[in-house]
């Protein structure tokens, strides 16, 4: 929360956006910034495509004190679904990546609106496996829980008391119906974890995991390998 604070202090400015998924990592964030801002600066936009999480998750609000006022929903259906048709879009990836960039394109038009800074809300895991859209969801101005690892943000929402309804939620980024991010990964977030964990914070090599009882440390090390262009855009000459 001092890292939100001083950024917003630096920075000049006093509201901020975030795009709510209903998920623990957007939840994990809106509660980190209710409590380093003033609730009343934090516009809290809940972008459906297909399904809205507002029944679902809508208690969340009461436990954060937040006013539900501050809370815009907008089907971003339409927008998607007029570029899916001018595109000829049929590839369900193509449109994952459409959905989150409008949703993105919405977060921004309104921090523009009323002089704010974007929220992102990625966690360690996603970003260090490449799971994002470039120029969609992992575009932001502030990444307060980047640092931290899916697993170790379960237990962070387990401490602050987020109710159990988010906890127990599958992870998902909602891009199609019945998308989950362990099934497109193939391994759990919690193998991930322990093998980005020893290779990249520790150094350890693939072999060296493998022999801890690992079983997709290759895979999910080629996970990275295969994304790892994506923190690197754009490329030019120095």
């Amino acid at each position: 929360m001092a890292f939100l604070k001083s950024t917003f202090e630096k920075v000049g400015k006093k509201k901020a956006v975030i795009n709510w998924s209903g998920g623990i990592d957007s939840t994990v964030g809106l509660y980190l910034l209710a409590k380093s801002i003033p609730i009343d600066n934090i516009t809290v936009l809940h972008l459906p495509y297909e399904h809205s999480y507002e029944d679902e998750f809508l208690p969340i609000f009461d436990y954060l004190q937040i006013n539900k006022a501050q809370l815009r929903i907008l089907s971003i259906k339409p927008m998607v679904d007029q570029i899916k048709s001018d595109l000829k879009i049929n590839d369900p990836f193509r449109l994952g990546n459409v959905i989150a960039r409008v949703r993105m394109i919405t977060a921004f038009d309104y921090a523009k609106k009323s002089n704010a800074l974007v929220c992102g809300t990625e966690n360690k895991t996603e970003h260090l496996l490449g799971y994002f859209t470039r120029f969609g969801d992992e575009a932001s101005d502030i990444e307060p829980i980047q640092h931290v690892y899916k697993t170790h943000i379960f237990g962070l929402g387990e401490y602050l008391g987020i109710p159990n309804n988010i906890l127990e939620a599958v992870p998902t980024a909602g891009l199609w119906g019945g998308q989950t991010d362990e099934g497109e990964f193939g391994f759990s977030y919690s193998e991930a974890d322990e093998v980005l964990f020893r290779c990249i914070d520790t150094s350890k090599t693939v072999e060296e995991v493998e022999k801890e009882g690992f079983l997709n440390v290759k895979k999910i090390m080629d996970f990275v390998k295969k994304n790892s262009f994506k923190h690197k855009v754009p490329y030019s000459i120095k």
